[in-house]
């Protein structure tokens, strides 16, 4: 904000002029605009903003342009970058910036604006994990804030006034920030350190002062200096503020909006664990939401700033071991009651329901989460609590404030899980009268005078208690600076109360998924309902904005899955079960009458399966007649299609099951399951179910025998258009779409966003992630650059969250021991050494690979918890295999993995701790590794790092040191 004082009425026809001034490079054809809230500025209409012009200096194109504006104006305004037709092609982050005109500033005068545009990187500190958790500290509210800054009573002929003004969001409590120049200026200033600035609320610094003409230019640079006296300069060339010297009309006020104090990018770390797999002395059967509170201890001691979580919302819709998938949410909103710690229920739990309890927790100390068994036992202790104590706690103040507070997705919730209950199934268009959801019929349903009130109030319950035990964690994170990080699922389950109650914004024929990529070559199918945007645009995606609204009163941060989904989503049929026969959405399909130009013609020979004798003979040796006469139908000689009973994935599947003659194929059902697919499958064109004319290239159209039996002209037509639609013709359509929706999420709440993009990524996704500040993904075995078997963390940019690995990948044991060719590859190139990699992931394998991602350049570096563990012998007696949380390529995938070990035996073990921390300190992560003294010289009190030996290898320079069995020294070892 540009807070220049105030003026009186009687000065408001006067006009003065408002001069702006902005570094910034454009490419061709384009232009930087300035928009406002005043008319001058457009009133918010882009089109109507002021546009600058441009002049060099130096080497930096600055962008100009000035106007008149009555004294007494005062205005909100942002720098847009637009093409010749003024359409937006970006826009700066950040908070909209405030002009409002200096007191005492005389008609005919000018106030020139020297801002940098705001990037949306920087944005990020300002987010909620940073301002009000991290750095909580910078952000001290009760500091006195100076009412009026300029100084007046001076000679205005010879000097000007200006104001410096910076964002410091990161400076510690008790800090102060000074502007430092040259003697001749120190001296008008009278201060060894600088001109002292005040601090003017949000993060900013600021300070006034008169200039003489004849000391332009000035060259001038920040400074902070603790309560110890400790000083830091910031990094980067010296400011320079120029006067324009041909200028008709010089400003007598300049406000500089200098950005953010430049110094060493905060680096930080932290542990990734489901909220399920955790252990404690208190928790039943899994983990519970107040075990985050000793999480967040082992965090702290660790040197960690962040505790990463997988989805919490309540996913009940089977009511068996189905519903451990923690990506199918029940409901958007409602938080999970396998999470709940049933004994802080009550202050007065009766002796019977304790013993019960603790009888309980022994029963289901298991290696693994047995959830049927823990939602069951939960759920009845649960329920004999709520009993005892329904009515005062239903009549208490703070449930009837949560109640008020989220009565709008509660009573559907509530409601919902009666009825699935009540018809045993979550299958709403089985629900007879109540399959169509209607407010009307929910208020009778839910109303105090029903007869299942009871039952109705116990889901209210049991939400109340999840929302007081997940809040008091997510405030304890807080207090402890430690970043609570959530995950946002890209669907629903298609049986879920959302779908219920929003029927509209889904397309329930349809299934979500993904392309065939390093998790599963057949590609995934989630099962999910597509969303159906043109109808969440039309309330600006309300349901998206209450998610995120909702998610914000635990987490600080969130994890955006499969963010490709925003750009394009893998659309498959609803009778598909797997993943390959998809087609993305939105994208352009090919025309028919663009095939037709091309000389395709036969579009039914294409589109439909491609299955003739030869191949079945080929596929299913002698039994191909059983098969055939089971299967198909020959409808032209030694050509066959699918009898209409079987002519899906989901009939094949059902078929295979229910045949009279099982009999014959039992043995080799999976198999025959495999093959029968193939065959549905070996189609080169899918045609748009909802326009015939209308097709899209089978995703490896080259695999299959329909494509390889064409003619040459037509392989060639049709190789060429699958690049361009995978490749190339949806790139602008993806990245439009992506910057409608990706925004509103953003601005929807004040969370640290990270996106997810793994997987087969359209080279639109990096250019608008970065424009939004949205933080990637890197996992070290899945590199996003083309011709890398292994990533190399030394070359990640930094807005990235690098990981050795990821739930949805074995671990870093499990994955070092599982292939001995790649464990060869892997020691050569990255580690640089031709000796024999040791067969089992010793701690000093795995204290070489986390090394890497802790030096990494990456914003974040966040580890499975089980990766951590591998740093110490005693924690690896557990087989690898079994540490994996999620197998892509099972949909059926049982989630229930627990560590082995208690957080309460984590918190004991100082070894491991401090390996951890020495490792987070050592690297830069939250700690500053070289400073300024109070005299302005370099000091490094900070632990230095290790010393660096440089070894050639294929992917980069990897920095290490090799002892005598060929192996990186762990307390020697540094990767560049």
């Amino acid at each position: 904000m540009v807070n220049l004082g105030l003026v009186s009425a009687k000065n408001s026809l006067k006009s003065v002029y408002l001069s702006f001034r902005l570094p910034y490079f454009t490419e061709w054809g384009q232009s930087i605009l300035v928009s406002g809230s005043d008319p001058v500025l457009g009133s918010w209409n882009v089109k109507q903003g002021l546009i600058l012009s441009p002049f060099h200096e130096g080497h930096e194109l600055i962008w100009c342009g000035r106007i008149a504006v009555p004294i007494g104006f005062s205005c909100e305004y942002s720098y847009y970058l637009v093409g010749n037709d003024k359409n937006v092609l970006r826009w700066e982050a950040g908070t909209k910036r405030r002009i409002v005109l200096p007191e005492g500033i005389q008609e005919g005068e000018v106030l020139e604006l020297h801002d940098l545009w705001q990037t949306a990187s920087e944005a990020v500190f300002f987010r909620n994990a940073f301002r009000n958790c991290i750095f909580r500290g910078a952000w001290n509210s009760d500091l006195e804030i100076p009412p009026e800054t300029f100084q007046k009573n001076l000679d205005p002929q010879d000097s000007i006034i200006v104001q410096f003004k910076i964002s410091c969001p990161r400076i510690e409590d008790g800090t102060s920030v000074y502007v430092t120049s040259s003697s001749n200026l120190l001296r008008q200033w009278k201060v060894q350190d600088g001109l002292k600035l005040s601090y003017v609320g949000d993060s900013f610094w600021q300070a006034d002062c008169l200039i003489q003409k004849a000391d332009f230019p000035v060259e001038y640079k920040y400074r902070q200096k603790d309560k110890a006296g400790n000083a830091s300069l910031e990094i980067g060339s010296s400011r320079k503020l120029n006067l324009e010297a041909t200028s008709k009309n010089p400003p007598r006020y300049i406000s500089l909006s200098d950005g953010i104090f430049r110094e060493t990018p905060w680096r930080g770390a932290g542990v990734a664990i489901p909220m399920f797999s955790i252990r404690s002395n208190d928790d039943l059967g899994v983990g519970e939401f107040l075990d985050l509170k000793l999480l967040v201890d082992w965090a702290v001691d660790s040197g960690f700033h962040l505790v990463q979580l997988l989805p919490v919302n309540d996913t009940s819709v089977h009511g068996m071991w189905w519903d451990s998938y923690p990506y199918s949410s029940l409901s958007v909103f409602a938080l999970h009651p396998l999470y709940l710690r049933v004994q802080a229920l009550s202050e007065n739990m009766p002796e019977d329901i304790k013993q019960e309890i603790l009888k309980e927790r022994e029963r289901l100390d298991g290696k693994d989460v047995d959830y049927e068994a823990t939602m069951s036992a939960k759920l009845s202790i649960a329920k004999k609590v709520f009993s005892l104590e329904k009515d005062s706690i239903l009549a208490s103040s703070s449930f009837q404030k949560f109640f008020s507070e989220n009565k709008d997705w509660l009573k559907p919730y509530a409601a919902f899980c009666f009825l699935r209950d009540f018809f045993e199934t979550s299958d709403h268009t089985q629900w007879g009268r109540y399959a169509h959801y209607s407010e009307e019929k929910l208020e009778k349903f839910v109303s105090k005078d029903s007869l299942q009130y009871d039952v109705i109030s116990f889901h209210y319950y049991i939400q109340f208690h999840l929302y007081l035990q997940l809040s008091e964690a997510a405030a304890y994170a807080r207090k402890n600076k430690v970043v609570l990080k959530g995950d946002l699922p890209i669907g629903v389950d298609r049986n879920s109360v959302d779908t219920w109650v929003y029927p509209n914004l889904f397309r329930m024929n349809t299934s979500t998924g993904a392309p065939p990529d390093y998790f599963d070559k057949n590609g995934q199918n989630w099962g999910f309902p597509t969303y159906n945007w043109e109808e969440m645009s039309k309330d600006n995606y309300a349901w998206w904005r209450a998610r995120l609204t909702q998610m914000a009163k635990y987490f600080t941060a969130y994890r955006i899955d499969h963010i490709l989904g925003f750009f394009r989503i893998w659309e498959l049929p609803e009778h598909a079960i797997t993943g390959l026969v998809g087609k993305f959405r939105p994208s352009i399909p090919l025309s028919q009458e663009e095939l037709e130009r091309e000389g395709i013609w036969d579009f039914d020979r294409l589109s439909r399966p491609y299955i003739r004798q030869e191949i079945l003979q080929e596929k299913f040796g002698e039994f191909w007649t059983v098969i055939a006469s089971n299967f198909f139908i020959e409808y032209q000689k030694l050509c066959y299609e699918f009898k209409e009973d079987c002519n899906t994935e989901k009939k094949i599947v059902g078929k295979l099951q229910s045949s009279p003659e099982r009999s014959l194929w039992l043995e080799k059902e999976d198999k025959l399951r495999r093959d029968l697919f193939d065959l549905l499958q070996n189609i080169v064109l899918i045609r748009d179910p909802e326009d015939a004319r209308k097709f899209y290239p089978r995703f490896n159209l080259e695999d299959t025998s329909n494509f390889k039996d064409l003619d040459d002209h037509s392989k060639n037509v049709l190789k060429r258009l699958y690049y361009d639609y995978y490749f190339y013709r949806q790139e602008t359509l993806w990245s439009q779409n992506a910057l409608k929706t990706l925004p509103v999420l953003l601005n929807s709440s004040d969370m640290l966003a990270c996106g997810e993009d793994l997987g087969l990524i359209p080279s639109c996704v990096h250019p608008v992630m970065q424009e939004l500040g949205l933080i990637g993904l890197r996992i070290q075995r899945m590199p996003n650059e083309p011709g890398l078997e292994f990533g190399i963390p030394s070359q990640y940019s930094y807005m990235t969250v690098c990981a050795p690995s990821c739930h949805d990948c074995c671990t870093m044991r499990a994955w070092w021991e599982e292939d001995e060719e790649r464990r060869y590859r892997f020691y050569k190139t990255v580690v640089g050494s031709n000796d024999i990699p040791p067969t089992l992931c010793v701690p000093d394998v795995a204290y070489f690979i986390l090394q890497q991602h802790f030096e990494a350049p990456s914003m974040w570096a966040i580890y499975p918890l089980q990766d951590l563990l591998a740093l110490k012998e005693e924690y690896t007696m557990r087989p690898a295999v079994e540490e994996t949380i999620n197998d892509p390529t099972n949909p059926k995938h049982y989630w229930r993995y627990r560590v082995h070990v208690t957080l309460e035996s984590l918190l004991g073990d100082k070894d491991l701790k401090l390996t951890i921390k020495d490792l987070v300190k050592s690297s830069g992560r939250s700690y500053p590794l070289i400073g300024v003294d109070a005299h302005g010289s370099e000091n490094t009190a900070a632990a230095p790092l290790p010393e660096k030996k440089q070894v050639e290898n294929g992917q980069g320079m990897i920095s290490q040191v090799i002892n005598l069995n060929g192996f990186p020294k762990k307390e020697s070892l540094a990767v560049l």
